[in-house]
């Protein structure tokens, strides 16, 4: 049996992904930093070019994309500063409403009422996501010596509702998708009151945290345009497939642009501390999977439960943090933990999901999946 060659046009983007890398090396070295970037975002543009056409790779396209955007704020974030007398932070709000409008039209009053059918592992998985990264932002603010509103933001990002993406990741891991669907619709439901006061009790010391204001913001950025959301899923029903098609590619464009946003607008804080806030953003992410399943474990949940769980934890909504950080704490620095967890839980949680994937228990009967 001969061996596939990849399409003409893959083998061209590689080709071009070498060229353009190292032409970006040569420049570097020889020239300036600086002199490197058209090379080097052309490189990444193209890789994620390829990574998108490949379909066994297509999962990771989104967070290629994000890191094409990161590196081109990086390099020229005066194109993300301003348009004309627009300041594109003023936008941040805004095209979040945009995405949780599409979470919305995802979800339906069923996802809410499965909670009394599945009484304890809601519970637990709520008791998990709110307790666990939160307390664990603030440790991890602590042990990394970071301060003021980097340590805030780090605490913010662990104070947010479970990420919209989980529900996808549960699917591939062949976990529970209903009590997915059900934790982030309730944990983004309670995240008015939640997530402020966490903020109040663990971030007080970095920034000066407004509770109202918090309520009030989570509850117009976020709350609103879900229940618009949800109105308009009850009033289409069947008629809205080409909303479901459209609106996901929306959101990972909206994304993307508002991650290069607080990139370019934070670029010397990033340079200043971007790798320990990687590194810190990866322990977030992966102490809360471990600490997720862990816990669910102990309350005694299946394993199916405990992967929903340990998902649900570990992977947040980046978007949210963002916008409350710049909206409420009006830093973008805080912003930053957000900015880089979300792309960084997308590559995680697609690898965690691909290995449960192939590791269904045996004795486990797993529920139909739906959503």
């Amino acid at each position: 049996m001969g061996t596939s060659r990849p399409p003409v046009t893959e083998t061209l983007l590689l080709c071009g992904v070498a060229l353009s890398t190292a032409l970006g090396a040569w420049f570097w070295f020889t020239q300036s930093p600086s002199a490197s970037g058209p090379s080097i975002v052309a490189a990444f543009a193209l890789a994620s070019t390829w990574t998108t056409l490949r379909h066994n790779l297509r999962s990771f396209a989104f967070a290629a994309w994000v890191l094409t955007s990161v590196a081109t704020a990086m390099y020229y974030p005066e194109w993300f500063h301003t348009w004309g007398d627009w300041r594109l932070t003023d936008l941040i709000s805004p095209l979040i409403q945009i995405i949780m409008f599409g979470v919305g039209t995802q979800l339906s009053a069923a996802d809410f009422l499965r909670a009394f059918r599945m009484p304890k592992a809601v519970i637990v998985g709520l008791l998990c996501q709110f307790g666990i990264m939160p307390m664990l932002g603030f440790g991890l603010a602590h042990l990394f010596g970071f301060e003021g509103e980097v340590a805030a933001g780090i605490v913010l990002i662990g104070s947010c509702p479970g990420g919209v993406a989980s529900n996808v990741m549960a699917y591939l891991a062949r976990a529970n998708v209903a009590l997915s669907v059900t934790l982030t619709a309730l944990s983004t439901l309670l995240a008015p009151f939640m997530t402020p006061l966490a903020m109040k009790l663990l971030a007080g010391q970095y920034v000066s945290i407004d509770f109202g204001a918090m309520l009030v913001s989570i509850l117009w950025m976020v709350i609103t345009p879900v229940a618009v959301g949800l109105i308009v899923n009850r009033i289409l029903r069947d008629k809205k497939r080409w909303l479901d098609e459209f609106l996901p590619i929306v959101s990972m464009v909206t994304i993307v642009f508002i991650l290069a946003i607080i990139t370019a607008s934070s670029r010397e804080k990033l340079l200043e501390v971007g790798a320990l806030l990687v590194l810190a953003a990866m322990l977030h992410n992966g102490i809360g999977y471990l600490l997720g399943y862990w816990g669910a474990q102990f309350f005694g949940l299946p394993p199916s439960a405990a992967r929903v769980v340990a998902i649900e934890v570990g992977m947040q909504n980046g978007g949210m943090g963002s916008a409350l950080a710049i909206s409420v704490l009006k830093s973008s620095d805080a912003a930053l933990a957000s900015a880089i967890f979300g792309p960084w839980m997308n590559v995680s949680g697609s690898v965690l999901a691909s290995y449960w994937r192939k590791r269904l228990p045996a004795d486990e009967v797993i529920p139909e999946q739906v959503g």
